[in-house]
């Protein structure tokens, strides 16, 4: 029987990732596929891991071919393919259990030419985090649509993201080009070609990225490379270069590609060797020339200045600026200064700003008052022994030294009307790298905190800065990771709960919940997870509803209702959990549960109100942890084993500093734990062994923070808040195999810690999951 969806897989070189992607496709809910795994010539041993794979499962079957690149492997595999509906994997890439399920069943609902979900990043250093390219064109449903209706859709130029009608396909013809950055070209005119398109919010595909992340030094600088990234670009806008339908369409396009290929070409002039810079000198003006100058007028000031210096052909400035932005000058915006005899009017400090030369315009050096915003940050937030809440961060005014004359005010903000904190100043690191008067701490009791209230919008801070004869004001934002990301909550009395956390613009509010569903504790028997808590007042008939949001799938349990009627218990049995495994994260294979209250009446997440600590459940190899969400809520999650760290210290030991890293001693045999630091521009890393200490149920990972140090580290000159090191903890089990530690959340709340160490500055923070430790 011919199967409804072709999977279309070229390979080359991934002996070390193709085994994962295969399972991830093998592991999908919708199982009426057939696999077509292209081997692209590959001399590794990619091909006998790919037939095994065939060997155990005749949903799959390879075919091979001399290599020819990535586009004509796909063409091959289109040929081969049979189903109703196509889609490509990249082979060292993961697809969600679900993802083609729900493509599926919304091209059957609404009979769209293709459909597209949403991409998250991964590796296992950084966890896995969401695409920024994928971020707006699938920031929420948007069924049976247009790219011209919705011209978000032209950021969307991958093409594996996608299951395509094959009737649709074979339509129009499509052939990938035998370039790379073959996508675009390809994505484009079927997005344009469509009838209507579905883009689903939903993530359907993990996108790998290096350990050692993504740079332009990591591509390294290849010419050809280049070449296809600027025909792939004129064969897009080729496409939408005539017709009213598609101004603004062209308009996007262009300015996608003057904020991403264009300014690839200039940051390439960092890393080309000069006996091909005139090659690409060429190469940009060739973009650069096909671009629409309205377009290329509304770019970023720094950008204008490298698009002059283009048109003079002055390499020699092009190469500085490159290297300038390359090694991280634009961070937090370059510092400014008054112009010569003008000292109300301010400059750039950017390559090239007080040299005579004609090349680059004085006037595109001019920094306009309207960019001297005010930049703020919340770098911790604590609740002290008397339920009073402290919140530390950092305010300036952007481009400008923060003098010790200036004046801040910060003050609270409830349903409009203001009431001014007491702030405490300090002197920390500002945007630029230097100590300045930029810290501040503000400080607010059960008294002040009971002006939040529980109905309408949450409570905000208003921050307001005087330097000078400037004067800037907006609201506080900027919450860095660790406990500004994952704050504690806490009663203010015994009916009201305070939350911080980010608004819904991005700003740090304060939420009053009035006597909310809560739990009040959790423990584990031999074979479940105990609850208790409160059902928030009012709610009528109420319900545990434990949902897996990714997959759509819910139950109800019934509470055990006592006292007044709203003290409620309930029992979670283990084995279902576990015997149920088939993660909704192809990478971490995890699976998350929410808990809500469900009621005739209304529905409300549970809030943890219980005691700090995660519970942990090992069975059968699987790990169900129930734990805290980043708003404070509860969730379940069940994953292989992984060890988490729920508590740090940096303590003295006998050799300075001491880092200590614990948690539950939840493998009881055989694991080391090591900090690891991956080499620039490589996937090679070093390590740092710990000394472990198990006991009582517990492991401690230590070691000396001197040793976590580079002996021969150098400041990089541009970005002096650029780490000379970042270190992740890898705790590596009796298998050999290795993974990053997971930060608990509880202790994500707790963090970060810093501490000084033979001149530097050591951060103990979490990133998307997993713990790090910059040192500055």
């Amino acid at each position: 029987m011919t199967p409804r969806l072709s999977v279309v897989v070229p390979f080359y070189n991934v002996r070390d990732y193709i085994g994962d992607c295969l399972d991830s496709i093998a592991r999908q809910t919708w199982t009426d596929f057939e696999a077509i795994l292209v081997d692209d010539g590959s001399p590794d041993d990619s091909a006998a891991i790919a037939k095994e794979f065939c060997d155990r499962d005749a949903r799959f079957r390879i075919v091979a071919q001399e290599n020819q690149g990535l586009g004509p492997a796909r063409n091959t595999g289109v040929r081969h393919a049979q189903g109703e509906y196509l889609t490509f994997v990249d082979s060292d890439d993961l697809v969600t259990r679900h993802g083609f399920e729900k493509l599926i069943r919304s091209l059957d609902r609404t009979g769209s030419s293709f459909a597209g979900g949403n991409a998250r990043r991964f590796n296992n250093s950084a966890g896995v985090r969401p695409s920024w390219i994928h971020r707006q064109p699938f920031a929420r449903d948007r069924l049976a649509t247009h790219v011209i209706e919705t011209p978000d859709l032209i950021l969307d130029r991958m093409v594996w993201n996608k299951v395509y009608r094959r009737s649709f396909w074979d339509e129009y013809g499509y052939q990938f080009p035998a370039i790379r950055y073959e996508d675009y070209p390809v994505t484009l005119k079927a997005h344009l070609d469509a009838v209507t398109v579905d883009a689903l919010a939903v993530p359907v595909y993990y996108w790998r990225e290096r350990e050692s992340g993504e740079s332009i030094t990591q591509q390294k600088f290849q010419l050809g490379n280049l070449e296809d990234r600027v025909r792939s670009a004129e064969m897009v806008m080729d496409l939408v270069e005539t017709g009213d339908t598609l101004r603004e369409v062209r308009r996007r396009v262009h300015g996608h590609f003057t904020q991403i290929d264009l300014l690839t070409l200039m940051m390439a002039f960092g890393a080309a060797p000069p006996e091909e810079e005139q090659n690409l000198l060429k190469l940009a003006r060739r973009l650069m020339d096909r671009l629409d100058d309205s377009v290329l007028a509304r770019a970023h000031s720094y950008d204008r200045i490298q698009h002059s210096a283009l048109l003079a052909g002055d390499i020699d400035l092009l190469r500085r600026l490159a290297t300038f932005r390359n090694e991280g000058g634009l961070r937090g915006g370059a510092r400014a200064f008054t112009r010569p005899g003008r000292p109300w009017q301010f400059e750039h400090n950017y390559p090239g700003a007080q040299e005579q030369t004609a090349s680059v315009p004085r006037e595109l050096y001019r920094l306009p008052m309207k960019d001297l915003t005010i930049a703020t940050s919340v770098q911790e937030v604590r609740w002290l022994e008397d339920g009073t809440l402290s919140v530390k961060g950092t305010t300036e005014i952007r481009h400008l030294e923060t003098k010790t004359s200036s004046n801040l005010r910060v003050s609270l903000v409830v349903g409009g009307a203001e009431t001014q904190l007491a702030v405490r100043r300090f002197d920390a690191i500002d945007s630029h790298g230097d100590p300045a008067l930029v810290g501040f701490e503000v400080r607010l009791d059960k008294a002040l905190l009971g002006k939040v209230k529980g109905t309408g919008a949450p409570a905000h801070f208003m921050v307001r800065l005087r330097s000078g004869r400037l004067r800037r004001h907006g609201k506080l934002r900027g919450q860095r990771p660790g406990s500004p990301g994952w704050p504690p909550g806490a009663w203010i009395d015994q009916s009201s709960w305070i939350q911080p956390g980010p608004g819904a613009d991005g700003s740090f509010v304060l939420r009053r919940m009035v006597d909310p569903g809560r739990l009040t504790s959790a423990e584990q028997t031999a074979d479940a997870l105990v609850l208790k808590g409160r059902v928030t007042a009012g709610l009528e008939d109420a319900k545990l509803q434990v949902t897996r949001p990714l997959a759509g799938k819910d139950q109800m349990l019934p509470l055990t209702l006592t006292g007044d009627g709203r003290d409620f218990t309930v029992r979670i049995p283990i084995r279902p959990i576990i015997e149920d495994t088939n993660p909704d994260d192809p990478f971490t294979q995890r699976t998350t549960w929410a808990f809500r209250l469900v009621g005739s009446n209304d529905e409300k997440l549970l809030l943890w109100t219980a005691e700090p600590k995660a519970v942990h459940h090992l069975d059968q190899g699987r790990i169900v942890t129930l734990t805290r969400s980043t708003g404070g809520y509860v969730n379940l999650h069940e994953a292989p084993l992984r060890l988490p760290a729920e508590d740090a210290e940096i303590v003295a030991g006998d050799n300075g500093m001491e880092l200590r890293v614990g948690g539950p001693d939840l493998a009881r045999d055989g694991y080391t734990f090591s900090w690891r630091r991956y080499l620039d521009d490589s996937d090679d890393h070093l390590d740092v062994p710990c000394t472990l200490t198990v006991g009582e149920g517990r492991w401690t990972a230590a070691a000396d923070l001197s040793t976590l140090i580079p002996a021969d580290a150098v400041a990089n000159a541009h970005d002096p808040l650029a780490s000379l090191a970042d270190w992740i903890l890898f705790a590596t089990g009796p298998d050999g195999a290795d993974h990053a530690v997971q930060c608990e959340p509880f202790l994500s709340g707790r963090l970060p810690i810093s501490v000084e160490q033979d001149g530097h500055t050591a951060a103990l923070r979490p990133h998307a999951g997993t713990l790090h430790l910059e040192v500055r």
